[in-house]
């Protein structure tokens, strides 16, 4: 089951966990418009090949525009037995609304 995580409960655990992964997986133009500080860029459409990069052992907040490539990356990674993986609910835009609005909105 696809763990869905709202932008402050990201927050709250971007805080409490160090080592939690973020992945934003749009597009380089919209990586370069708004994105999470310390977040790596991997497009969907190139997601699968960089799996092999991560360890299934630790923790993922994968985001996108508002929630939806993000979701089936999430699905994908569970398939392929990474256990703490979250969808941030919303994606970026509900990220730039309701916790940091110095973060662009397009």
């Amino acid at each position: 089951m696809i763990k869905s995580i709202s932008p402050q409960a990201a927050k709250q655990l971007i805080e409490k966990e160090s080592s939690l992964k973020l992945i934003d997986v749009r597009e380089l133009w919209e990586y370069n418009l708004a994105k999470l500080e310390n977040s790596q860029l991997i497009p969907l459409r190139d997601f699968p090949k960089h799996l092999e990069k991560f360890d299934s052992n630790d923790s993922f907040l994968i985001y996108c525009h508002h929630g939806s490539r993000s979701f089936y990356a999430c699905a994908y990674m569970l398939q392929q037995g990474f256990k703490e993986v979250y969808n941030l609910e919303g994606g970026i835009d509900s990220w730039s609304r309701e916790v940091d609005k110095s973060i662009p909105t397009y």
